[in-house]
């Protein structure tokens, strides 16, 4: 048996099938620990795993080297690393068995060593090493100027230096092509890589290029090396004297050198024969500066001349001219003496007067000039004469251009791979030796390209090498001999190579762990030209890293996917990854091997011997063993001991103990545990994924421990000597309860303690005993066999019933943020001790019914006079009171303190559930759910939001936004770069500080196109169709996404043919070679790189470079406009493909009937564009052939026909037939009769139906073409076509029109253009799509989308044919998606004048599409929605809101709608509401006008927010300054106070005001409460610059008129505009217009006394008016009666009758008054009505006496002047103490004067005038007042009514209990008058009192009059109205 504890471990390594598949088991290798039963003695280490050589590249994130070793006990083992000797302690991991180098650098690189050391233990250790290799890729250290130029035959050195790990190879080329020093000795590489070149020639001129390659990459620098020179030129070749045959070419040589290169001119005496600028015919100069003369002729014999631009030597040569038999000859040279001569060929006559091009001489020479192979035969020349005949033969050989070889045939070879077998016939060497074979080659169908340009020319055969699998080859061939470069042979048949296994493995390999299981590969295609074939698929295998285990392979059969996920894998651990592409030939070669962890995991078991013990009542310790290092899938982290109670209960907090790697044990101690309590007790290991399982739980009790306080300690039946205790058991007993103790005593008397102990069943006990009135202290306590618990206690006097009461005088002190302190006076305790203090509030009161919660409370604290309320929200309205609790219960609750704010603080909270999507290539959209409103901490206004924003993981400063709206949740953070990932969170802000961050959120922006293009574009042509373009990367932060390739956007410089692409696809190729290009063309080259988004910014400049020129194409446009029978004219255009400069063209023409042997062939300039052929054979159709000529050689020909004939005409095709494609037609048509001119070309025309204009498609068609395509027309689309034909003579007629043709279907070109995409539901997505015209798509798959993921959607669009290519991305994430159905049920209900309350359900659940996060609710006023619409946003998901702080009695229209995370959803439809009403805001405006100096019309405006139905407004004025006739009357009010009902007039004309005051007018509206006031102050007349006063006016009668004349007065600062005239009764009245709008010029008016009262004195008074108002009146006029005739009651007899009448009614009103006086209930009832009415119908009350001069105004009402009061009306009379104007002087002051007046509810508008007249017809009228009062007669009457007016209720008044007024139809008994009125004993005067009667209310007004006066008077007027007068009006007067 093992004692020790420790199992010896042994490793295994086994397979377990992990699932089974169809063809094969995945196997999961797991390393195996097993132990036997043995002795433990010490095993000495091995290292199972031992460090490998590793190779890195600088730049790597990191390395890591494992060294894996067993030993035993395996807890001892102790693995040391060194590197080179020194020991390492840093990067290590996983028990030392791993070395992980962060970043590697060079200097990281060395020999690493681990050792195995068995710790406590004599066995010797083990190691092992390997080496890391960290590559460096190459950096140059010195490199070239761009451009260097340097001197012929000098010496030049192009640095090239570079360092790198291991050290860079350097590699030179010259214009693309290798240097090889050994083949070219004057270049040599020198040791630090520079490129030395001895003795520069001018060939040295070009582009040089270093390359630095090692392991680790390659880089490359370029310059241009120029060489010149300043020496003279030199001849290094002069010329020679050569001999030649006549016809042959000659070559006159003579080379220079210098530099700049001379310019060679050749003359022959004074004639130039060829130069820079001059070349004639037969002369060519030559590149090398030499002359080629071809053909030579005779007349070229003599001296030529040669010399450089550049002044120098000069070389004459002598050309001599031989003739022999038997050789090549062009002309033969015979002489002889006899007169005639023939010459014949081949035994023919020539006739030389018929061939141009032979010329005979008198002396018989033969000269034959453009010699061609029809020139070839013998020759005889025969002379005959006198003397006899004789003749001599020669045979003529032309030397011409070699034939193309034939019968080229290419085969694969059977002897090497890659090459193919070519062979061909040798051609006819233009009798001239060949030179060489040049072969070219098209592979896949590419352009012609040269592949061999020097095949030796004894050849038929060679072997092509160096070709690509898979590819197909065509090639052809060409003879070179001194002529020239011949025809090139036919093409051989394609070629195609087998395929062949990729040669090179897949690129840029990369693996990422993804969960604990998974790993994900990616990688791109081996580069094309590896490929060697069609990619099939991919190969991945994969292994554990360092094991030696076989591979798993996983088979991709897409070439398409390159990524692959691999699952099942091993929970962390490390695994070493390969990927081979694969084509139909095999497996290529695998990558590189990638290593990638997976991600960690969770432990799989739990920690082993768990022990628990208690080691107090509080604390528990628990012992455990680690868990195998196997199962715990990651780096352990540290345990977790999770104690739960059993049974279970919240408040246990998770103990965590971090592990302890050099010890297996491991102790962990829980504290703070409840005490005597049960636990279960476990055990977990966690890693950086989460927890492992728990061990099995274990059930612990703490120890006991003594118990806690009692519970609710009481005292009841309270008696003198006993009382009855009452508790409970303790909350905490913490043990097993054994009994309790309890005790008392007297108040601080210990020597009384009194002490019993009660058993645990024990819950009450009664004390006896007791000293009556004595204060006890008691004391309980539970008791464990631990001992006695907590004691519990409180005082209590025996006999006294222990109530508490409230506490008093609450202050609120030191009010902070959170907390505030409570002062107060405790109240009564009941004679035992406070227990606790409880703190009572109003959170957020409003108002005093608010509801009060409980926020503190205190203990234990009986003496406390003030307390700390913490816990308080900031910026929070509060209201406090208290409670105090004693042994009984709780007192009531204390008066409430005064309101108060808690101080505002920086938000608490982070706003929440922040996210961050992609929002396009430069934007992220944030959004976050706002503060809560009880988390603003401060005033709402000031509240907002902070962002934060940086790239991720960068060190730089971070940018921040502020939004100010507290209410936002979304913000789109704009300006950001593309494909970049940014860091983002968000605080809240208020006016005091910030709140804490939110954790921050990452998101990246989203891949876009490149925004350069790349750098150091360079091309340069390679041949005459074909440049190399090179270009170096896209700057990094430029590339906004993944470099998928690149493309070349080339264009012919200034042509309008558009841009064409050349695509590389992939990012490590940055070369590409144009092919198929025009030759001797200037193109436009950029590069731009491209991502899966689309096309980069193209570079730039673009780059200018040109193609080589080559032979050119044929002349074009070749017609015949002049046609003779013997000659005719030929005209031309220079070649459509110059291919180079045009140096010559060459016309060659001959019978079409003859061969070519026998043409004429003339050479022309450059400049020629025609030429005239004679002598030609009528009636004959010739052949004429025109080609030009560059420096590469003669191009192809154009061959025309001509028939020498007058007879030629034109004729039309016919109607062309039609093939029918997609976008092109097939023409076919039949020519018509070409009228003896042969056709140059065909012009076709097409118009595209149903238009009507025709447009030329082409207008070169070949001559011999009978068909033709026309080309690039637009699918689905009818068309028609003609064709016309062009000759010599002109244009043809076009032909019949073709039917309507239209093109076939074809696959849509463009793709849709994405404007958005959208979440619609939680699985589907939104598209809006199009372009000028928008479509929506709902797009759902049909399996549904996934939630929360992000999809990238494209579009096509497809018909019948096809689909189009597709749109670029558009990213979308789908699982949010914003409601889609608003709020149901929205119901309205109007709270208050200022609030309504709105209800709503929430949307169906299925049209929620989420979480409803809550709702806005967006409200404004009826028809007014742009103006007042407001929104409240609820972060609550809740289903109402009270609307406050709105308009009174206006109707709202609310709309709500729901948000989620999403956005927001729909709104409901508006539905309607209306508030109550409410006090109405102030009048719009005072206006004040007609201002005099005692009155003034004063109007205002409508409340603008009446907030309800206006039912009147009150006035309120009074006097600002006090005036000295005003301080004459003390006690008198200066206030007046008007009521108006209605909305009738809103003007008023006010006239008893003082001279040159001031007065303040307040107005305000009320619906059933009075609203706010406007204010205004005005002062009286006159003002500033008005007019003075006019003369006195004097009064004249005239019958019934009367004249007023008066003289005019100062005009003040403006000249008077009118006057007007004033009147008043003479007994002091009240001063009123009578007359306005007299003419500025009058000083006289005369008007007709019928608009005065009869029988009364008027005065008047003049004023005058300017621009700055009324000026100051007049003097009063003397006074003048109105009456015309004395009525009857003016006679004597009548007087005499009314005084008797009167006196009678006085004896019994003193009868009356005496009895009343006795019983002092007598009351007199009288009505006075005094009805008048001014300007305005107003009505007033007046109130005179006998002294007291009647005031009386004027108003004119349809012609008639009535008399108005001197008080404003409509309106309410209200005379305080301040109410009666201080011009009743002789008053004696009252003891209280009351009089208010009420209006009706009808307006003066409302009636008619016919109430207040006694004949309609009548013209004036006046009131009984008027008359009575002016007529002495009526002195005794208290009141007199005129017969005939009628009188209605003006005014209603009756006030309610609630102080409202109410309508009345009867007055109640009058009642007993109130003592204060009674005359005083002793009187020396009359006291008269006024009752003015309301119903239930009586007001006593008491005036004094003394001895002398012998009447009041009271007098009332009425306005009209249709309602029972209920005022009434008592007079007593007693005596004094």
């Amino acid at each position: 048996m093992n004692t020790h504890g420790v199992l010896p471990l042994e490793f295994k390594y086994i397979y377990i099938p992990l699932s089974r598949r169809r063809t094969k088991d995945i196997y999961k290798k797991c390393l195996i620990f097993s132990g036997d039963r043995g002795p433990a003695d010490p095993i000495a280490p091995t290292i199972v795993i031992p460090p490998r050589n590793t190779s890195v590249v600088t730049g790597t994130s990191e390395v890591t080297m494992e060294c894996v070793a067993n030993a035993r006990p395996l807890i001892k083992l102790s693995i040391t690393w060194r590197k080179n000797g020194v020991i390492v302690n840093a990067g290590l991991s996983d028990f030392s068995r791993r070395l992980t180098i962060l970043s590697p650098v060079v200097s990281d690189a060395g020999y690493y060593e681990c050792e195995a050391i068995l710790r406590s233990s004599s066995v010797p250790s083990v190691s092992a090493g390997a080496y890391l290799h960290v590559l460096e890729p190459p950096q140059f250290v010195k490199e070239p100027e761009k451009h260097i130029t340097a001197e012929m035959e000098k010496v030049v050195d192009i640095p090239c230096q570079a360092r790198g790990v291991p050290q860079p190879d350097i590699v030179w080329y010259k214009d693309a092509a290798p240097i090889d020093p050994v083949k070219t000795p004057r270049y040599r590489v020198l040791a630090g890589g520079s490129l030395q070149v001895n003795g520069l020639l001018p060939d040295d001129t070009g582009m040089f290029q270093c390359f630095a390659r090692n392991g680790a990459g390659e880089v490359q620098t370029n310059t241009y090396l120029a060489v010149t020179s300043e020496y003279r030129p030199e001849y290094y070749r002069r010329a020679s004297d050569s001999t030649v045959i006549d016809g042959m070419s000659v070559i006159l040589h003579c080379e220079t050198s210098g530099a700049p290169r001379p310019a060679i001119t050749w003359q022959k005496g004074e004639r130039v024969l060829a130069s820079g600028s001059v070349q004639l015919p037969r002369f060519t100069l030559l590149e090398s500066g030499s002359l080629l003369i071809s053909p030579s002729h005779i007349s070229d014999a003599g001296p030529t001349l040669a010399w450089p631009a550049t002044p120098g030597a000069s070389m004459r040569p002598r050309l001599t001219w031989w003739c022999q038999r038997d050789c090549v000859i062009h002309d033969l040279w015979c002489v002889s003496m006899l007169r005639r001569h023939v010459w014949e060929k081949e035994g023919s006559v020539i006739n030389v007067q018929s061939i141009p091009r032979m010329k005979l001489d008198a002396d018989g020479t033969l000269h034959i000039s453009q010699t061609w192979s029809g020139d070839i035969g013998t020759y005889t020349c025969r002379v005959t004469s006198v003397g006899g005949n004789d003749s001599r033969s020669a045979h003529l050989r032309v030397r011409q251009l070699p034939h193309a070889p034939e019968n080229p045939t290419a085969l694969l070879s059977a002897s090497e791979r890659r090459a193919i077998d070519l062979s061909w016939a040798k051609p006819f060497d233009g009798n001239s030796p060949l030179i060489r074979y040049i072969l070219e080659v098209s592979e896949n169908n590419a352009p012609w390209a040269i592949l061999l340009a020097n095949i030796e020319p004894e050849s038929t055969a060679v072997t092509v090498n160096g070709l690509i699998p898979a590819r197909s080859y065509q090639f052809r061939l060409c003879a070179v001999n001194d002529v020239g470069k011949g025809q090139f042979s036919k093409e051989t048949e394609r070629v195609s190579l087998p395929e062949e296994p990729p040669s090179a493995p897949p690129q840029n390999v990369i693996a990422s762990g993804r969960t604990n299981q998974s790993i994900m590969i990616q990688w791109q295609p081996p580069p094309e030209s590896h490929q060697n074939g069609i990619l099939r698929g991919y190969n991945v295998r994969y292994r554990l890293t360092g094991l030696p285990v076989d591979y798993q392979i996983k088979n991709i059969t897409s070439p398409d996917v390159t990524n692959l996920l691999l699952e099942d894998l091993i929970i962390w651990t490390n695994y070493e990854i390969e990927v081979a592409a694969y084509n139909g030939a095999g497996m290529g070669t695998f990558s590189h091997k990638v290593t990638e962890w997976t991600l960690q995991g969770v432990p799989t078991i739990a920690p082993g011997t768990v022990r628990a013990e208690a080691v107090n009542s509080t604390t528990i310790r628990f012992n455990w063993a680690a868990p195998n290092p196997q199962f715990i899938n990651g780096i352990n982290q540290g345990y977790k001991v999770p104690p739960e109670r059993w049974p279970a209960s919240p408040g246990v907090s998770m103990v965590t103990v971090r592990p302890n790697f050099q010890d297996n044990v491991h102790v962990g101690y829980v504290t703070g545990l409840k005490k005597f309590s049960e636990y279960y007790t476990s055990v977990l290991c966690f890693t950086t994924p989460g927890d492992g399982p728990r061990s099995p739980p274990k059930l612990l009790r703490t120890h006991e421990d003594t118990p806690g306080p009692v519970g609710h300690l009481s005292f009841t039946e309270i008696l003198d000597t006993s009382l009855k205790v009452s508790w409970s058991e303790p909350s905490e007993k913490n043990g097993v309860l054994t009994g309790y103790r309890i005790s008392w005593e007297e108040f601080n008397r210990t020597n009384t303690r009194v002490t019993h102990y009660l058993p645990n069943v024990t819950l009450e006990y009664r004390v006896t005993g007791l000293t009556a009135l004595t204060t006890y202290t008691i004391e309980v306590a539970g008791m464990t066999s631990k001992g006695q618990g907590q004691l519990s206690s409180s005082t209590i006097s025996s006999g006294v019933p222990p109530a508490a009461r409230a506490s008093t005088n609450i202050a609120v002190t030191n009010t902070g943020p959170r907390s505030v302190t409570l002062q107060f006076k405790p109240g009564y305790d009941g004679k035992t001790s406070i227990s606790r203090w409880q703190v009572e509030a109003q959170v957020g009161a409003t108002g005093e019914n608010d509801d009060w919660e409980t926020v503190h409370q205190v203990s234990n604290e009986p003496d406390a006079r003030s307390l700390v309320v913490p816990g308080l929200n900031p910026f929070t309205f509060y209201r406090f009171r208290m409670r105090q609790v004693n042994i009984v219960g709780g007192s009531p609750p204390s008066q409430p303190s005064r309101k108060i704010q808690t101080l505002p603080a920086p938000p608490d909270m982070a706003p929440a559930n922040v996210t961050l999507r992609t929002a396009s290539e430069t934007s992220l959209w944030l959004r976050w759910m706002p503060l809560p409103e009880w988390e603003y901490n401060g005033n709402p206004e000031q509240v907002g939001y902070r962002l934060q924003y940086s790239r991720a993981g960068s060190q730089g400063r971070a940018l921040t936004h502020m939004i100010a709206d507290r209410l936002e949740r979304e913000f789109t953070i704009e300006d950001l770069e593309e494909w970049t990932e940014y860091e983002v969170r968000v605080q809240a802000i208020n006016g005091i500080g910030t709140g804490p961050w939110s954790q921050p959120v990452r998101g990246r922006t989203r891949e876009s196109v490149p925004s350069c293009g790349p750098t150091n574009v360079s091309a340069f042509a390679t041949t005459s169709s074909s440049i190399l373009v090179r270009w170096f990367e896209v700057p990094e932060p430029d590339r906004n996404g993944l470099i998928l390739g690149y493309k070349v956007a080339y264009k012919e410089k200034d042509s309008d043919n558009g841009v064409y692409f050349w695509t590389v696809e992939g990012n490590a190729t940055h070369s590409v070679q144009l092919t198929g290009l025009g030759k001797y063309v200037l193109y436009e080259i950029q590069v731009l790189a491209f991502t899966r988004i689309g096309d980069g910014r193209p570079s730039s400049p673009p780059i200018l470079p040109r193609t080589l020129d080559d032979v050119p194409g044929p002349p074009v446009g070749i017609l015949f406009p002049e046609v003779r029978t013997t000659s005719v004219r030929l005209i031309w255009q220079s070649p459509s493909q110059p291919n180079g400069i045009i140096l010559a063209y060459q016309i060659t023409y001959h019978l079409n009937s003859t061969n070519s042997n026998g043409a004429t062939v003339d050479v022309l300039n450059p400049s020629a564009r025609q030429y005239t052929v004679t002598g030609l054979k009528a009636e004959s159709v010739y052949v004429f052939r025109i080609t030009a000529q560059t420096r590469k050689g003669w191009g192809e020909a154009a061959e025309a026909l001509v028939v020498t004939t007058e007879k030629r005409a034109t004729s039309r095709p016919a109607v062309p037939q039609k093939n029918v494609l997609a976008r092109q037609v097939l023409l076919t048509w039949e020519p018509g009769s070409d009228g003896l001119s042969p056709v140059r070309y065909y012009t076709v025309q097409l118009r595209e139906l149903p238009e009507n204009n025709w447009t030329v498609h082409s207008a070169s068609v070949n001559h011999e073409a009978t068909s033709y395509i026309v080309s690039k027309l637009k699918p689905f689309t009818s068309y028609q076509f003609r064709i016309k034909a062009t000759n010599d003579i002109g244009d043809s007629e076009y032909s019949e029109e073709s039917e309507a043709i239209t093109t076939l279907q074809d696959a849509p070109d463009e793709a849709p253009t994405i404007l958005s995409v959208t979440p619609h539901t939680t699985t589907s997505v939104l598209i809006h799509f199009g372009g000028c015209v928008s479509y929506i798509a709902l797009f759902t798959s049909h399996t549904e989308l996934s939630k929360h993921k992000r999809y990238e959607i494209r579009m096509s669009v497809y018909n019948a044919v096809g689909e189009g290519p597709n749109s670029p991305p558009h990213e979308v994430f789908v699982g949010e998606a914003v409601p889609t159905a608003p709020p149901q049920n929205v119901a309205i209900q109007s709270a208050t004048a200022t609030q309504l309350d709105v209800m709503w359900d929430p949307p169906p659940v299925d049209a929620q599409n989420g979480d409803i996060q809550g709702y806005k609710v967006y409200f404004w006023e009826f028809q007014r929605k742009n103006e007042t619409e407001r929104l409240r946003t609820l972060f609550m998901p809740e289903g109402g809101v009270k609307l406050k702080n709105l308009t009174g009695y206006t109707t709202y229209m609310i709309s709500v709608a729901p948000f989620n995370a999403a956005g927001d959803g729909p709104r409901s439809a508006p539905t309607r509401g209306r508030t109550q009403q409410a006090a109405p805001s102030a009048p719009s405006f005072i206006h004040f006008s007609e201002l005099t100096t005692t009155s003034v019309n004063v109007s205002w405006g409508e409340p603008t927010f009446p907030n309800g139905i206006i039912e009147g407004y009150r006035l309120i004025y009074d006097g600002l300054s006090r005036m000295p006739a005003l301080a004459l009357t003390p006690g008198v009010s200066k206030t007046v106070t008007v009521d108006v009902k209605g909305t009738g007039p809103l003007w008023l004309k006010l006239r008893d005001l003082a001279e040159g005051a001031t007065y303040n007018f307040r107005i305000r509206a009320k619906t059933f409460i009075y609203g706010p006031e406007v204010e205004a102050n005005i002062t009286t007349g006159p003002g500033e610059g008005a007019p003075g006063p006019p003369g006195e006016p004097y009064i004249t009668r005239h019958g019934s008129a009367l004249t007023i004349q008066w003289s005019s007065g100062d005009p003040g600062r403006a000249p008077i505009t009118r006057y007007v005239i004033e009147a008043r009764p003479s007994d002091e009245g009240l001063w009123d217009i009578l007359i306005k709008d007299i003419p500025r010029e009058a000083t006289s008016h005369t008007f007709n006394m019928d608009i005065l009262k009869q029988g009364v004195s008027y005065d008047f008074r003049v004023i005058g008016v300017n621009d700055y108002g009324y000026g100051s009146p007049s003097l009063p006029s003397p006074s003048i009666s109105a009456q015309k005739v004395p009525p009857f009651y003016e006679e004597w007899w009548f007087l005499v009758v009314v005084a008797l009448v009167g006196l009678i009614f006085i004896l019994l009103l003193v009868f009356i008054l005496i009895i009343r006086g006795q019983s002092k209930k007598y009351a007199k009832k009288s009505e006075s009505d005094m009805v008048s009415l001014d300007e305005g119908r107003f009505p007033a009350l007046e109130l005179n006496n006998r002294r007291l001069s009647v005031k009386n105004s004027f108003c004119r009402k349809n012609g008639v002047y009535t008399r108005s009061p001197p008080r404003p009306s409509p309106g309410s009379l209200h005379y305080s103490d301040e109410d009666v104007s201080t011009k009743y002087n002789d008053l004696i002051p009252a003891e209280s004067s009351s009089l208010t007046e009420k209006p009706s509810e009808i307006s003066d508008s409302q009636g008619s005038d016919s109430e207040y007249e006694v004949d309609p017809n009548r013209q004036k009228t006046h009131s009984f007042v008027n008359h009575y009062i002016s007529d002495p007669t009526y002195y005794n009457s208290w009141r007199r009514q005129q017969k005939g007016i009628s009188r209605a209720q003006a005014y209603s008044y009756t006030e309610s209990e609630s102080g409202e007024p109410e309508h009345c139809t009867a007055p109640p008994p009058l009642p007993t008058l109130p003592p204060n009125c009674a005359a005083p004993e002793g009187s020396k005067g009359y006291k008269t009192t006024v009752y003015l009667l309301k119903w239930k209310y009586v007001f006593c007004e008491c005036f004094t009059m003394m001895p002398s006066q012998s009447r009041t008077y009271l007098g009332y007027s009425t306005k009209r109205t249709t309602g029972v007068i209920d005022l009434g009006i008592l007079i007593v007067s007693t005596g004094f």
